[in-house]
């Protein structure tokens, strides 16, 4: 079976911890919770994806140390890892700090995503054929070249999350803009985003463009067309983690279906809304049928 989707990005270890408020400089604080889970955004993209009946290919690389439980229950999901290419540099891997209001601080081991083209491996034959490619986190450079060699591919999404302030500047970012039709960003990242072109989102021109809002729901430029995406409410929230790949997952799973883009775009917050009411960003992913179920109300107002 071919891929309807492939991802690109990283496969990482998230340690993730809970506390009350964040330590001011040299001084340290309790602990409430801590949680090791499979994350990076490649992973918890594919992975949501795939539970939700999307043939998916992961196309990223990892480290010998990578657990085999976790590459188990990837292919368990029903994701296509034959583009998960072993290093001999270690896993990428995520120390996560989250305090009360559900702000994050991150410190971030790149691991072999962050290097790839010193590995001169080329991941996009993997890739070939998908209706969707999702560039995720990961070296510029190297992601550039890989989408200049699909450039036959229907949909390239460009989507760099929080390495846009950091590891991409202007140039590389708009070479990058240039090669995608759709963009994905949260409201922080938009910020980069902006100043590298010089322009608000609206003035993007890409057959789509996504700023997610966190609880204030999410906006969207289709065509042009901007177009206001509710929240959808969770049960409870717990951890927001890996909450914007859900809803990445949820938005392909249903354009996998043939839905719309607007109503894709609901459905991805369905799916983002279950994510949060558990430690981690693939303990509480929900089957297509209780997104569907959670998504009818909010369909109905389109």
């Amino acid at each position: 079976m071919k891929p309807f989707l492939s991802v690109y990005g990283h496969v990482s270890i998230d340690k993730i911890i809970s506390v009350k408020d964040f330590p001011r400089l040299n001084t340290s604080i309790n602990v409430l919770s801590k949680k090791t889970n499979m994350g990076g955004t490649a992973s918890n993209i594919s992975y949501v994806a795939a539970t939700l009946g999307v043939p998916t290919m992961l196309c990223a690389f990892i480290g010998k140390d990578f657990p085999q439980e976790y590459r188990k229950r990837l292919k368990e999901a029903g994701v296509m890892t034959s583009g998960m290419i072993e290093t001999e540099y270690g896993t990428s891997e995520a120390l996560v700090v989250n305090d009360r209001n559900f702000d994050q601080k991150v410190l971030f081991y790149q691991g072999p995503q962050g290097w790839a083209s010193k590995l001169e491996i080329d991941l996009s034959k993997y890739a070939k054929g998908s209706e969707y490619v999702h560039f995720s986190t990961g070296e510029p450079d190297y992601y550039i070249s890989q989408m200049e060699k699909l450039k036959e591919i229907p949909y390239i999404a460009f989507d760099p999350a929080q390495e846009i302030h950091e590891i991409w500047d202007r140039e590389r970012f708009n070479r990058a803009l240039a090669l995608s039709n759709i963009f994905f960003c949260n409201e922080h990242e938009s910020v980069s985003a902006e100043k590298y072109t010089g322009g608000t989102l609206d003035e993007i021109k890409k057959h789509l463009v996504v700023r997610t809002d966190g609880p204030e729901g999410s906006r969207a430029f289709i065509d042009g067309k901007r177009v206001d995406i509710p929240a959808v409410k969770p049960d409870k929230v717990v951890d927001t983690t890996g909450a914007g790949d859900a809803f990445r997952a949820g938005f392909y799973a249903a354009k996998y279906r043939k839905y719309g883009t607007e109503e894709a775009l609901v459905i991805a917050a369905a799916t983002s809304s279950f994510v949060i009411e558990a430690y981690g960003a693939v303990e509480n992913v929900p089957t297509w049928d209780m997104v569907m179920e959670r998504a009818e109300d909010y369909l109905r107002r389109i």
